[in-house]
């Protein structure tokens, strides 16, 4: 609650607010001038899309309470905060995990903060007031992390707030950089392991729809199969976790005709294997399985995971440098796209299929 004023005048040249001892915070000004917080930031941002009258009222609360900006000074003196914002979604998973310490480690290194938003839901309203709040604190440049399409096409509205803006996993369009995994050669290079060690087909529990990388990984295996000439299953679709990977690999132990499967992450395969273990399937005399991502604990599982390695510090260093060379002018050039390369890990979850 917000600490009321004692009765009386108040102090020339402070707010009621002020003189409770209080910072007023954008909320405060958005409550007052009657709009939404993403409104104030956009006038702070000196955003085109302002009615006349709207700016002028929120200019008119932030004076009456004496508001301003966290970074204002500094950026006012210099033209730079030597801050950095981050966008992340779904951060508790490896990856985006492993790419925010990579982003933190290199911006460090370059003398730069980072403020970093995780948010729990990908909406609309949330993406673009994330990138307004960042660029109202006075970033010098944002990098957002958007694994679903649906964030992109969100990020690709506040591409006019004239921050520079990096991307990784979703293209936004002909200016923006984008910095990603090559989903596309991992999941075809999974898939062609185990067609190589004489495997009739390869099953596949993919990522939820509209998700890039799953997307990408998806329709990489089907096209590795048909080159192959070899029969192309229905796809499984699990969430990433290994609960799904489990609940999708019950039904996949039940069938014998399943010797191969390509699961689109780490999690969902350590999920496949407690599914199979407990159906009596050995791994990988059985079947065999290749997960993705190779998290630190893949090594561990039983049997250890072959699995597709993606190098997220490099994708984290890279999108940082990417930022950093937009901020220093060389933004006006054609847009970079960077896919990271990846690698197969060979371990003992993969073999020949069973001998009928």
């Amino acid at each position: 609650m917000t600490p009321s004023a004692p009765d009386g005048p108040v102090p020339k040249g402070r707010s009621r607010r002020n003189f409770a001892g209080a910072r007023p915070v954008m909320a405060d000004v958005a409550r007052m001038a009657g709009v939404s917080k993403q409104t104030v930031s956009r006038v702070l941002n000196d955003h085109p899309a302002v009615r006349p009258e709207t700016r002028e009222a929120v200019s008119q609360a932030m004076r009456t309470l004496g508001y301003r900006p966290s970074r204002s000074a500094r950026s006012l003196a210099s033209g730079r905060t030597r801050m950095l914002g981050v966008i992340s979604f779904d951060a508790a998973r490896y990856g985006p995990a492993s790419i925010l310490t990579a982003i933190n480690t290199a911006a460090q290194e370059a003398g730069y903060l980072v403020s970093s938003i995780a948010l729990d839901t990908a909406d609309h309203d949330t993406v673009v007031e994330a990138v307004d709040r960042l660029s109202a604190e006075g970033a010098d440049g944002v990098i957002a992390i958007a694994p679903q399409l649906w964030v992109g096409r969100a990020l690709a509205e506040t591409t006019g707030l004239g921050t520079p803006l990096v991307v990784l996993e979703s293209a936004l369009d002909e200016e923006t950089p984008l910095v990603t995994g090559d989903s596309r050669t991992g999941a075809r290079k999974a898939t062609e392991h185990l067609l190589g060690l004489g495997h009739a087909t390869v099953w596949h529990i993919a990522g939820p729809t509209g998700w890039t990388s799953a997307d990408h990984r998806l329709a990489s295996w089907q096209s590795t199969l048909r080159a192959a000439g070899v029969a192309v299953p229905a796809p499984l679709v699990g969430d990433w976790s290994a609960d799904s990977g489990y609940d999708l690999g019950r039904s996949l132990a039940r069938r014998p005709d399943v010797t191969a499967v390509f699961a689109s992450n780490d999690q969902m395969a350590l999920g496949l294997l407690h599914a199979l273990h407990e159906a009596g399937r050995s791994v990988p005399g059985d079947v065999s399985v290749v997960g993705y991502d190779d998290v630190p604990e893949a090594a561990h599982f039983l049997p250890p995971l072959t699995t597709v390695r993606t190098d997220f510090a490099e994708i984290g260093t890279r999108s940082l440098r990417l930022l950093l060379d937009r901020i220093d002018g060389a933004g006006d050039r054609p847009r970079v796209d960077t896919l990271v390369p990846v690698d197969l890990v060979v371990r003992a979850s993969s073999g020949p299929p069973p001998v009928r």
